[in-house]
């Protein structure tokens, strides 16, 4: 893969919002349970602790609030394997820490987020706030949609940035996650579009293109009309599969180099927390590029971490590079598996 360089500080630099994350225990409602279990999540730092977890050296540039809640967070990005150079402290009378409060489902009722994270610090952060050296410090920039949707003075900022590591000779990696609550299909849309030329590494679901991007096809004439239109390197679908709350299927396609690579799906997950699994496949998928230049073994640790984040509480994946090869060993046997690993 040979838009992809060969050393750097960083193999991975991700830019996001990270957020405190509130939870009741037990399958408890929001509603009726008396305490809340504290976590750190965000999208961005997911996969830049899962792909640090399996050996990527992995940085993040955010915003937080300089106080102790701030400092709980920067403590869980270290806990995670990522580098904090980068995170900027917001020293400001405004200063706050974007939300969220999650309550885990089970048949029939579906789980819900509720977010309170309006004009959180990382919302102020300003390009002049980030030292510009980075910009030759990784091989792979990536960011999410959900960090552009935040406001458009930081939809400016993350454009810039983007544009700035591409004449840079990095690689940028992009997963469109697109949340209806922050941005409309039409704003997304438009301002997605605008930097689908700069990304080498696309991350989008079918439904995302069918509906919000109104892509027409098959998947795969899908797939291939980004790399036609924009000129994107890879593209990469995940095909989940919601058998109820508690149990899901899971596979995904990746498309490069005018080939198809697929293999056979994850079957009846047992799912802990689903939270985060989605960008557990990022980073999965980040290391198989970044580790091996390999298209089969992004499917295939993308794949691997998706799963096993389904079975781990917390929004950050928790599993070591060991760990994933066992569970991919496991799923391409015919044989029979033990039921414990001593």
């Amino acid at each position: 893969m040979d838009f992809i360089q060969s050393h750097k500080k960083f193999d991975l630099i991700s830019f996001g919002e990270v957020m405190l994350r509130l939870s009741p225990p037990d399958k408890e409602k929001i509603s009726q349970g008396q305490v809340f279990e504290k976590n750190a999540g965000g999208s961005e730092l997911n996969v830049a602790s899962g792909a640090a977890f399996l050996g990527v050296r992995s940085a993040i540039i955010t915003k937080l609030p300089d106080n102790k809640v701030g400092r709980f967070i920067k403590y869980k990005i270290r806990y995670g394997n990522v580098s904090d150079d980068y995170v900027v402290y917001d020293t400001s009378d405004e200063k706050r820490l974007g939300i969220y409060y999650f309550e885990s489902g089970a048949y029939p009722r579906k789980s819900s987020v509720v977010y309170d994270r309006a004009r959180s610090s990382m919302t102020t952060l300003k390009l002049s706030e980030i030292n510009k050296d980075i910009y030759d410090k990784t091989r792979i920039f990536h960011v999410s949609g959900i960090t552009l949707a935040l406001n458009t003075d930081l939809r400016t900022t993350v454009i810039e940035l983007i544009k700035n590591f591409k004449a840079h000779g990095t690689a940028i990696s992009f997963d469109v996650n697109y949340r209806a609550s922050l941005w409309s299909e039409e704003e997304a849309r438009e301002t997605i579009k605008t930097i689908l030329p700069y990304i080498d590494i696309l991350f989008v679901s079918e439904e995302t293109s069918r509906r919000m991007m109104q892509k027409k096809g098959t998947l795969q004439e899908i797939m291939k009309s980004y790399t036609e239109e924009y000129n994107c390197k890879i593209v990469l679908t995940t095909k989940r599969g919601v058998v109820s709350p508690t149990r899901h299927n899971f596979g995904s396609i990746i498309y490069f180099d005018g080939k198809f690579y697929e293999e056979p799906p994850y079957e009846n997950i047992e799912v802990v927390d689903r939270i985060g699994s989605g960008d557990a496949y990022v980073a999965g998928a980040l290391f198989g590029i970044l580790q091996y230049g390999d298209v089969k073994k992004a499917l295939e640790f993308g794949n691997a971490m998706s799963a096993v984040k389904n079975t781990i509480y917390g929004d950050m994946p928790a599993s070591s590079l060991e760990e994933i090869e066992s569970i991919i060993a496991s799923h391409k046997s015919d044989g029979n598996e033990s039921e414990m690993n001593r």
